[in-house]
């Protein structure tokens, strides 16, 4: 069986909420020698039609639920892989949440493990988080940059307001924006200096911010 099939049966698995089905793929594909990033890609593809059949009403709550936990399963698998493969020279700090108003993290929780692996530091706010919250949090923290994550467009005036309240009280490191939806148009209206859709292009941005402010003297 092809890379191109085991990719298109683990995004079709968890899509469809075939818990057995897309933890066997994912084991299958890590005995072949399979990239775990570019397993995590196929996952996430398989998050974001979950979230669209949740969007026309194909799926409830419970089954946002269960692809939560079967993602959370994919990731127990594959964290000791990534662990042992990545290493990174940049280190740092970061400050993460999901904005008020939004209570996923499934992908906020991917890019802290992979941000972990490359030895940066990560204060995870968790979800639901005011601006207020976030700011003070970065008054105390000094971060080298701050991630805000929303999944849902109604997130964009949360985001929106936690960046101006942070620049309002003085933060002007980066400020990066991440979720499934997000866009150009969406980065300025809320302010960001950067956005992604996807972890693992975020936490490469991440390190590329980081590793300049570190060549720069920053503390």
């Amino acid at each position: 069986m092809s890379n191109t099939d085991t990719s298109t049966m683990l995004i079709a698995a968890i899509a469809n909420l075939q818990e057995d089905t897309a933890l066997a793929l994912v084991r299958q594909r890590l005995d072949a020698g399979d990239d775990p990033l570019l397993i995590i890609e196929d996952c996430q593809e398989g998050m974001r039609q979950v979230g669209l059949r949740y969007e026309r009403k194909e799926y409830f709550l419970a089954g946002l639920i269960m692809a939560g936990e079967i993602f959370r399963q994919v990731m127990e698998l594959l964290q000791p892989v990534i662990e042992y493969q990545v290493s990174g020279q940049a280190s740092g700090r970061i400050l993460l949440g999901t904005v008020e108003g939004d209570i996923h993290d499934l992908g906020k929780n991917i890019v802290n493990m992979f941000l972990s692996c490359h030895n940066l530091v990560v204060h995870d706010l968790g979800v639901n988080v005011s601006p207020t919250a976030f700011a003070e949090q970065a008054a105390q923290m000094r971060p080298h940059l701050v991630g805000l994550s929303g999944l849902l467009t109604s997130s964009y005036d949360a985001m929106r307001e936690t960046i101006a309240l942070l620049r309002v009280r003085g933060y002007q490191e980066p400020i990066i924006i991440g979720g499934g939806q997000l866009n150009e148009e969406v980065c300025q209206y809320v302010g960001a200096d950067h956005w992604t859709t996807d972890a693992v292009t975020g936490v490469e941005l991440c390190q590329r911010l980081i590793s300049g402010q570190v060549r720069e003297g920053e503390d």
